[in-house]
């Protein structure tokens, strides 16, 4: 899992603009809001696209690809991963988080459960089954 920290691309003294996203197609943007402790996703899509950028608040990302282990990542205000088709993906608030999803395919709207496949086995992350 890549974890991309979003910059801003233009600053002056009224603020910044920063650029999440450039040249590409969004069928669908979500404002996700998570409480502290709750775990969203566990589940993969075989055709959509998501990106998941966080506005304000931290959260743990957890991604595994067919036959790979577990990969974690702990995102901040300002960092954007991308979740591809055929990646199980989850999701922990580790305090109050606003995101983004952004989506490219058939999952949204009314259409949100149609390319959404819930995992046999929640993901794990490894760090936490060591025993350390």
């Amino acid at each position: 899992m890549d974890v991309t920290k979003i910059t801003p691309d233009f600053e002056d003294e009224r603020g910044a603009i920063a650029d999440i996203l450039r040249q590409e197609t969004i069928d669908y943007v979500t404002v996700i809001t998570s409480k502290k402790g709750a775990l969203r996703g566990n589940h993969v899509h075989k055709e959509t696209v998501q990106y998941v950028y966080v506005m304000e608040g931290k959260l743990k990302a957890l991604s595994q690809m067919p036959g790979e282990a577990v990969s974690t990542a702990v995102l901040g205000k300002g960092d954007l991963i991308i979740n591809v088709p055929h990646e199980g993906h989850a999701f922990e608030a580790l305090e109050d988080t606003t995101f983004l999803v952004l989506t490219k395919g058939p999952r949204g709207g009314e259409n949100y459960e149609d390319d959404t496949f819930r995992l046999d086995t929640p993901l794990q992350d490894p760090d936490q089954n060591s025993g350390a």
